[in-house]
């Protein structure tokens, strides 16, 4: 399955999420190693894209649960907590198994 992104194909995950947010990743996570010099200058970098896009966080969002749904799908495969207490609850009485 191809991953098309703005009309490029993606080689890898890595270059998809790139692609759909339109920055490098090791803005946001920074390098192994890297100076305070240089973490400073991430992170001013990071501090100028979020003020000039303001909606950048939504759209991180959305390519987060874009690439959980490709890769990961059973990931969104949620359980209620709640009907999940009640079975625990009726298996087990006071810590010992019923």
């Amino acid at each position: 399955m191809k991953s098309i992104v703005a009309g490029r194909v993606a080689a890898s995950t890595t270059e998809f999420i790139e692609l759909a947010l339109g920055t490098p990743l090791e803005l946001w996570l920074g390098v192994e190693g890297e100076s305070e010099m240089e973490r400073a200058a991430r992170l001013d970098a990071a501090r100028d894209i979020l003020a000039d896009n303001p909606d950048f966080p939504d759209r991180v969002s959305q390519v987060a649960a874009q690439a959980i749904e490709a890769h990961a799908p059973e990931l969104f495969n949620v359980t209620l907590l709640s009907a999940r207490c009640s079975a625990n609850r009726r298996q087990y009485r006071g810590g010992v198994a019923a």
